[in-house]
Order: structure tokens, then C-alpha cells, then sequence
């Protein structure tokens, strides 16, 4: 039982880690802002175009629309979503501040 529980938790972490990606690169879709995704050349690290992020973003929203499809309903499992979010955030925020980013890029 444990294992699975294990299990359980480390589903939810990535679920709320992949709704905050998911938020990030559809925010930058609808922006109309070149932003890195995987199908970028070179990956995570060229600039995509809006469209690129938009697929990117429902792609993370779909996952983890999966990974969560039974809401936290304790407030260990509530935890455990947002620590994924929050930790999700500080990566992105660590990794893509290390890029050198043209910000005004547009498609």
C-alpha cells in the first residue's frame, strides 16, 4: 500500500508541476511571444513561435489534466500539487533567466 501511495504523490507533484508549465507557455502563445519549447532548434534553448508554445502549453495542460483527473482532496494531496507548482516555477524561473532571451522577438 505504501508503494502505491508513493506513487500517488509523485503523480501529483508532476501534475502540478506540468499545470505550471502548462500556464507559462500558453501565456506566452497568446502573448504572441517567441518563446523555447522542445521544438525548438536547439531545444529548450532556440525560440519557438507563439503557435509552437500553444501546442507546447496544451500538451502540459492535457498531461496533466490526466495525472490529476481525481482532485486533492486531502490537504496532503492539496500540498503536494502546489509544492510541484512552486518548485516547477523556481526551475523555469533558474532556467530560462540563464538564456539570453530577445524579449521583444515576435513571430
Amino acid at each position: 500500500m505504501k508503494s502505491r501511495s508513493r506513487t500517488w504523490r509523485f503523480t501529483q507533484f508532476a501534475g502540478g508541476a506540468l499545470l505550471v508549465n502548462a500556464a507559462l507557455h500558453s501565456a506566452k502563445g497568446l502573448t504572441g511571444q517567441r518563446f523555447p519549447t522542445p521544438f525548438s532548434s536547439p531545444p529548450g534553448v532556440g525560440l519557438s513561435t507563439p503557435g509552437q508554445n500553444m501546442v507546447w502549453g496544451a500538451m502540459n495542460l492535457a498531461i496533466s489534466g490526466a495525472l490529476l483527473r481525481r482532485l486533492p482532496r486531502t490537504t496532503a494531496e492539496k500540498v503536494t500539487v502546489v509544492t510541484g507548482g512552486v518548485l516547477m516555477g523556481f526551475y523555469l524561473r533558474h532556467y530560462f533567466s540563464g538564456l539570453e532571451l530577445d524579449e521583444t522577438a515576435r513571430a
